[in-house]
């Protein structure tokens, strides 16, 4: 369970262009479900992903993790835990060019200190299971749109995490690989998964496979599990009944 309590965020705190991002949010979000937050630009959920994920810290506010209290773990402990309990899917999928598709997929593995063969292991294994077995010694700049996002979800899943957080994960793709990537997402929450997304694409949260959409305006949630008029969407157990 990931829990928000009474949670603010603010730029340049103090100042004249201070920005008030996030504005009083609390939120239960169960590890059992995909869940997506959808609001326009400046609405605030980019900003409350990078909290969840421990990204970065409230200005006020509490967040826990499974009843552990991480809003105020120093730094050096709020990176270890990213490391082992969540995956991150960014936007622009952030690959390093120069590096091959094993040795992107291989980075955030590497603080942890795996012996090398069985991560380059993992590796090979994550890009076959993920269909890019063949470019897995290729640069990452040579690659398609939807191999450069299935590198990052390989990478996103190195370490094995429970959650997958995942920013505006269809921005740059047509709907051919937005569907492509929904039956990946819907792959991963079969094994256990939980995926936490921002998206302004209706092709996401309308998705059968979405438990729970969270919409949000000027940094509120202004409407949380219903959908233009639509009762709740069941969540975790109830889903599965």
């Amino acid at each position: 369970m990931i829990e928000l309590q009474n949670v603010s965020k603010l730029y340049h705190e103090g100042r004249e262009n201070e920005v008030r991002a996030l504005s009083g949010v609390d939120l239960k979000i169960g590890l059992d479900g995909v869940s997506v937050f959808k609001g326009p630009s400046g609405s605030g959920k980019t900003t409350l992903l990078t909290l969840i994920g421990g990204l970065s810290k409230p200005t006020s506010g509490r967040i826990h993790l499974d009843g552990e209290l991480i809003s105020n773990l120093p730094e050096k402990f709020l990176t270890g835990l990213r490391r082992r309990y969540f995956g991150f899917i960014f936007q622009r999928f952030n690959l390093i060019r120069g590096l091959s598709v094993a040795e992107n997929i291989m980075l955030p593995a590497y603080p942890l200190g795996p012996n090398h063969a069985f991560l380059k292991e993992r590796a090979h294994k994550l890009a076959d299971k993920l269909n890019i077995g063949a470019k897995i010694d290729m640069k990452v700049e040579v690659l398609s749109g939807g191999e450069a996002q299935r590198v990052a979800i390989a990478r996103a899943l190195v370490n094995d995490p429970k959650v997958i957080i995942a920013d505006e994960p269809t921005a740059n793709l047509d709907t051919k690989l937005s569907k492509q990537f929904l039956q990946i997402i819907e792959q991963l929450r079969l094994e256990g998964k939980s995926i936490i997304m921002t998206s302004h694409d209706p092709r996401i949260w309308r998705a059968n496979i979405v438990t729970r959409v969270i919409s949000m305006e000027d940094g509120r949630i202004v409407d949380d599990g219903a959908e233009d008029g639509e009762a709740p969407r069941e969540t975790g157990e109830e889903a599965r009944r």
